[in-house]
């Protein structure tokens, strides 16, 4: 069913709200992210919020600011989603570690959808645990922190840890009701709706920089470039994630009773980005750390140069930042994909690389391709989650022992110490935001297809990451 007409657009959108089963799934999923959204705005009792949001605004760029943004500022005002969907991503990806060295837990996965309720479920448990234990962190650290608590006592810290686990639970209760009778992953959703509540605030301060021309005479060129820059990082990011690397596989003839079996040809796709974005969040989780440990020693006469060191835009950060993403990219793929296993399932059911014998051969030309396809993924994560923290606080390279002076003399100030952009999407929200979103168009299209109505675009198909 094609639309015409000026505004085609519109029509394809509409046709959304045409099919009653998708226009239900879809008010249902907008419901759920609206119950989310109130959820971030309820307190949790006695606990002062004014005082806790002005130390987060003096603790940027710490582990505090990390969680924060997963649960969609919800942490700073300590409302009753304060914990976010943190404790479940955790959970899920403990669970993960354990498939590869437990080896029960392995073969309950492969145990098809009876095992896949299973670890869901052990999941859930995990989930609830982590939320208790971390609301009774979170309960003693900010009685012992001064005057962020109204009332201390044995009663906030039971308070705290039941409001935090039960709105942690009721998250994840969310999530999966999104994914069961929604649109589109719940979590990764919840996520979205989380990071992208902080847009107007930066097209606000965007705009009063403008207005007061911030950065002088230059103001209107750097403001051109900028939304220039925006636009052209999402389109990298949008090409880089449908980019993947397809290896040619042959399947044999095969005679089962009077039927001739396969020959056909078929391809074996490799994501370029095969581990989305939970290689920056565990770089970023583990280079957070040591700065929010470190928070009280960070004038210390021994340890304090090595934390300033450590600290968001400088030199030794950017470094070790870039090398773990790199390496958490190889550790992650060696996670969720197997060459070896693939190559046994490719030669059970006939198949083979043309060229290439079966078996030990096949398994070790999969990982040479994987391995280079992983050092692309990695360099490009690390490109993406960088050149917007540069564009923030630039990088000080002023910093440095012995050649500081001179990159201080002879490099423009915005290189050194940024424009100051307070813009709330970063390389990791800037990575979910547009990964969620195109997961989620290409699940509406599908629907659509389905159902005998035009896609979003006239030739082809959207196509999501795991398309």
């Amino acid at each position: 069913m094609a639309e015409s007409g000026v505004f085609p657009i519109w029509g394809k959108m509409a046709n959304i709200f045409r099919i009653p089963d998708l226009r239900k799934r879809v008010l249902f999923t907008l419901a759920m992210l609206a119950v989310y959204r109130l959820g971030g705005h309820l307190p949790t009792p006695g606990v002062n919020f004014l005082k806790l949001e002005e130390a987060f605004n003096r603790s940027g760029g710490s582990l505090l600011g990390f969680v924060d943004l997963f649960s969609g500022g919800s942490l700073r005002k300590m409302t009753i989603f304060a914990l976010g969907i943190m404790p479940y991503i955790t959970a899920s990806i403990i669970l993960q570690l354990l498939t590869v060295v437990y080896e029960p837990l392995a073969k309950l996965q492969k145990e098809g959808e009876m095992g896949r309720k299973k670890i869901t479920q052990w999941t859930r448990y995990i989930t609830v645990i982590l939320s208790a234990v971390q609301s009774f962190g979170i309960a003693i650290g900010l009685q012992k922190a001064g005057d962020f608590v109204l009332h201390p006592g044995a009663g906030f810290i039971l308070m705290t840890m039941l409001t935090l686990t039960t709105g942690s639970a009721f998250i994840m209760w969310l999530g999966e009701q999104i994914t069961d009778r929604g649109i589109g992953n719940g979590m990764s959703l919840l996520i979205f709706a989380g990071i992208v509540v902080g847009l107007p605030r930066g097209v606000q301060d965007l705009t009063q920089k403008a207005m007061n021309s911030t950065w002088g005479a230059i103001t209107p060129v750097l403001m051109v470039f900028l939304i220039v820059f925006m636009i052209a990082v999402v389109a990298f990011i949008v090409y880089v994630e449908r980019c993947e690397r397809r290896i040619p596989v042959q399947y044999a003839k095969r005679v089962v009773g009077r039927k001739v079996m396969g020959g056909q040809s078929t391809h074996l796709p490799l994501r370029v980005n095969a581990g989305g974005v939970m290689p920056v969040i565990f770089a970023s989780s583990i280079l957070t750390l040591p700065q929010t440990i470190g928070y009280g020693v960070r004038n210390s006469r021994y340890f304090g140069d090595l934390f300033r060191a450590l600290g968001w835009g400088e030199p030794l950060y950017t470094v070790l930042y870039a090398v773990g993403i790199i390496f958490f990219a190889y550790f992650y793929v060696s996670i969720v994909f197997n060459p070896s296993e693939v190559a046994d399932n490719m030669r059970k059911y006939g198949g083979f690389i043309p060229g290439i014998r079966p078996g030990r051969n096949t398994s070790d030309h999969i990982n040479r391709i994987l391995t280079r396809l992983t050092f692309v993924g990695g360099v490009y994560l690390a490109i993406v989650c960088l050149l917007p923290e540069w564009m923030i606080a630039g990088i000080h390279l002023q910093h440095l022992p012995l050649v500081g002076v001179w990159f201080d003399s002879h490099f423009p100030r915005f290189i050194l110490s940024g424009l100051n952009v307070q813009f709330y999407f970063g390389g990791t929200s800037l990575l979910i935001v547009v990964g969620v979103a195109m997961d989620t168009v290409q699940q509406l299209e599908a629907q659509l297809v389905m159902r005998n109505y035009d896609g979003f675009v006239r030739k082809g198909r959207v196509r999501g990451r795991r398309s």
